[in-house]
């Protein structure tokens, strides 16, 4: 997947934050892209471990990826998530996520 041109992420940043009026409302517009968005589960290494992302959700402002491995679960921020190659379809919202926050 090549990550979206600066008018595609653009775009899609007005999609999430339509309606939005404050940064807590616009956390929230890409936590309901991503999660329609996002091809969850998908396989990928956190710190040289095999993890299942088995969702994603939200906590204090922030999106969260839930990582599972066996009967261990954390969350970790959507943004510090390393992706597999190729990416699951519905990453790009993670880079217009990224793109927002800048």
């Amino acid at each position: 997947m090549r990550s979206p041109n600066r008018g595609a992420l653009e775009a899609m940043v007005a999609e999430a934050t339509v309606d939005c009026y404050n940064d807590s409302e616009c956390v929230t517009g890409f936590y309901t892209m991503l999660d329609e968005h996002l091809d969850v589960p998908f396989h990928t290494r956190v710190l040289g471990a095999q993890v299942t992302v088995s969702g994603i959700d939200l906590t204090d402002d922030h999106i969260v990826a839930i990582c599972t491995r066996g009967r261990s679960r954390q969350r970790i921020r959507i943004l510090d998530l390393p992706l597999p190659a190729p990416p699951p379809d519905g990453a790009e919202w993670i880079e217009a996520y990224r793109h927002w926050l800048r």
